[in-house]
């Protein structure tokens, strides 16, 4: 049986591993690039106030996030299924989960996202979006869908720190009005996306 601190302080080890690599990467595509650890305790937070049973991760890369989210999925009694189509990558992650026993929280696939979307049918309540940016706004239309019930949250990383290259896509989830939004200036920011609830005009005039 492994501590939750135990978990914790190893999760730590492996960001600082990673943040490591990446500062000797000129190439980045080479870099592991992980989200920043105050980016990550907000994701764990918000499985937590949920009790968040599904959850999908679009970006594992080495599985920084995953760790996060699989340390509050265990105690949601929740499930992760993690996209990349980087094998390797995904194997790594792989090794880190099955060394805090974490592993049978997640389910890793290593798939092109637009395609999995395109296939899915399964609704969850935490999507986390951290992949390669050019192609979110091809993303939505499907996302959507996997946000379907009322509460369900989209978290994108980077929303700050790479503004111009999502600005695009923050635009598009912006115009739906089925979604209410912001930006969240935690790491490299945190665009927090939030399936509302469906209210007729009829119910919505009893209101008022």
């Amino acid at each position: 049986m492994i501590s939750n601190s135990k978990r914790k302080s190893y999760i730590e080890q492996v960001y600082q591993v990673y943040h490591a690599h990446d500062q000797s990467q000129s190439n980045r595509l080479q870099r592991l690039r992980s989200i920043e650890p105050v980016s990550a305790e907000l994701l764990s937070f918000i499985v937590l106030s949920k009790q968040a049973k599904h959850i999908l991760e679009i970006g594992t890369s080495g599985g920084y996030s995953t760790l996060w989210l699989a340390d509050a999925a265990l105690r949601t009694q929740g499930h992760i299924t993690s996209l990349d189509i980087d094998d390797t990558r995904q194997q790594i992650a792989k090794k880190h989960l099955e060394h805090i026993k974490l592993d049978n929280c997640v389910t890793l696939i290593c798939q092109d996202a637009l395609a999995f979307l395109q296939d899915n049918h399964q609704c969850y309540d935490v999507v986390l979006l951290d992949a390669e940016r050019q192609f979110y706004c091809d993303y939505w239309c499907h996302l959507k869908k996997c946000l379907s019930q009322a509460g369900g949250v989209l978290i994108v990383d980077n929303v700050i720190s790479h503004a111009e290259q999502v600005q695009d896509f923050i635009k598009l989830v912006a115009s739906d009005d089925q979604f209410s939004h912001s930006i969240v200036p935690v790491g490299a920011g945190l665009l927090l996306a939030v399936r509302q609830n469906d209210i007729t005009k009829d119910a919505y005039d009893k209101l008022l």
